[in-house]
């Protein structure tokens, strides 16, 4: 297992910057995933580790050895692009051998390798295919199968799933983790889907105009996350975010909602919120901690607020409301057998031992 070191690593365009100083070290055997919004520098500094890209200043070490200007070849690294870029000509046994062959390795060498591979893979039945009589999990599988064959230090994932329809996505998911599980390659996963990241990484890289926001265990993000970026882009549903003022208001500290209504803020919270008293600032609260009275009831921090119903969305084992809390539009996750309609005016409970509190002018969560 292999460490990979980056160090300030920079990525200049002619008009503009990709990369702004990326530092990250990934420990031997993790499967780190790094994920945000388009155009954010996550591929970017996948091809520059990958020797695709060339480093505009910085360092990249695979394991004890600066790979600046090492070729790609010369990397030791195995690469599974979106495209999975198979010979239609060859069987599945052929691609996964081909990278051996052109390395001149002999054939009693390859056998074992590509046999070992297809058993990890369940592709053992359909070896002596063509790609065109694959499915798309399937074709997937063979790409990374390829790459499986080297025993390369490093294994990189360029959005891998993101041809594949949903349900196969799911499914894809699991056997990346599973494959994962048993070789423990170090394995650096680039992604823009939230759920693919959190679902499949050891730690997730959060990142944003091409600088690090955050970096975590995906709970560790999705609990403590240290921005308002963050705090949106991890979690499905989004986060709520309602405009706030925090002050002071009978024994302890209160939130004033500019439509007037007034939530107290638990006690357990009234000391780390006390010196943002009088500060207009966002309150974050995650659809499962803003749901019905009687599921949530008011225990353990909650207070109720009165939100406008406009769209419902049953999903089978709950149910999504959107509704206004003043002009705010928020998601709220209510039990699946509940009678709401839109147009309804109905108590939702916001469990405040959950809340973030987000300074506007930084972004900063407090």
């Amino acid at each position: 297992m292999t460490q990979v070191t980056i160090q300030n690593v920079v990525k200049d365009y002619e008009t503009y910057q990709a990369v702004r100083g990326v530092n990250l070290d990934i420990a031997p055997g993790e499967f780190l995933v790094l994920v945000g919004p388009s155009g954010c520098g996550k591929s970017t500094i996948l091809r520059m580790i990958a020797g695709l890209e060339d480093i505009s200043s910085g360092e990249i070490q695979i394991g004890d050895r600066v790979v600046n200007d090492v070729p790609p070849r010369d990397r030791d690294i195995a690469m599974v692009f979106q495209n999975y870029a198979l010979y239609p000509h060859m069987s599945v046994y052929d691609n996964m051998a081909f990278g051996l062959q052109l390395r001149k390795l002999p054939k009693a060498e390859i056998e074992p390798r590509v046999t070992k591979a297809a058993k990890i893979l369940d592709l053992t039945s359909l070896l002596d295919r063509k790609p065109r009589a694959l499915s798309g999990g399937q074709r997937q599988r063979v790409a990374m199968g390829r790459s499986i064959v080297r025993d390369a230090k490093v294994f990189l994932f360029d959005e891998p799933l993101s041809n594949l329809d949903a349900k196969l996505r799911v499914h894809m998911r699991t056997e990346i983790k599973k494959i994962h599980q048993t070789v423990r390659t170090t394995t650096i996963y680039v992604t823009h889907d939230q759920v693919e990241a959190m679902t499949l990484a050891d730690r997730v890289v959060v990142m944003n105009h091409g600088v690090i926001e955050q970096v975590g265990t995906p709970q560790a993000l999705y609990r403590n996350p240290v921005n308002r970026f963050v705090a949106g882009f991890i979690g499905s549903p989004a986060m709520n975010f309602l405009p706030c003022m925090l002050a002071s208001g009978g024994e302890g500290l209160v939130l004033r909602l500019p439509d007037g209504q007034v939530l107290p803020v638990p006690a357990s919270r009234t000391a780390r919120y006390a010196a943002q008293a009088s500060t207009s600032l966002e309150l974050g609260l995650r659809p499962e901690h803003l749901t019905n009275v009687g599921g949530e009831g008011l225990r353990d921090g909650a207070a109720k607020v009165n939100a406008l119903v406009e769209v419902v969305e049953p999903m089978g084992s709950e149910t999504l409301l959107h509704a206004r809390i003043g002009q705010v539009l928020v998601i709220a996750k209510f039990d699946a057998d509940l009678d709401v309609a839109p147009g309804q005016t109905v108590q939702l409970a916001a469990n405040l031992s959950h809340m973030h509190l987000i300074d506007k002018e930084s972004g900063r969560v407090i």
